[in-house]
């Protein structure tokens, strides 16, 4: 009994060091203007969302994916105009069977764009 005892203690010391990597929440979207004004707004600089409605679902019917669009923004630079940032911009999807790839994967496009609160790029890059 007691090497019972010993051994889930070891066991729950183990569990708590493996770091639990914890899937983002992920706000629905019709398209990603909301996640790049949610990442203006956040103090970490980031949002994620999934893409949502008919456009996201002809998305997935064309590609014949195994997953929703994924949008994952980050802020890599704050301008001193307020509001205004250097985002990058990361679309992402699973099971994606392009005509010519041999197997379904995950695809991915990535951009940076300079973007306001008020939609517009901002008046300086400084």
């Amino acid at each position: 009994m007691r090497r019972l005892i010993i051994l889930a203690v070891q066991l729950s010391a183990l569990l708590a060091l493996t770091p639990v990597r914890a899937e983002p929440v992920r706000t629905p979207v019709p398209d990603a203007r909301p996640v790049l004004l949610a990442a203006l707004q956040a103090d970490d600089g980031k949002a994620h969302g999934v893409l949502t409605g008919e456009t996201a679902s002809a998305i997935t019917r064309h590609f014949g994916a195994s997953s929703p669009t994924h949008i994952d923004v980050s802020t890599e630079k704050r301008y001193q105009q307020p509001g205004c940032s250097r985002l990058q911009v990361v679309f992402w999807q699973e099971g994606v069977q392009l005509p010519e790839a041999k197997a379904p994967r995950r695809q991915t496009i990535a951009f940076g764009i300079d973007y306001c609160l008020d939609g517009l790029p901002p008046r300086s890059l400084s």
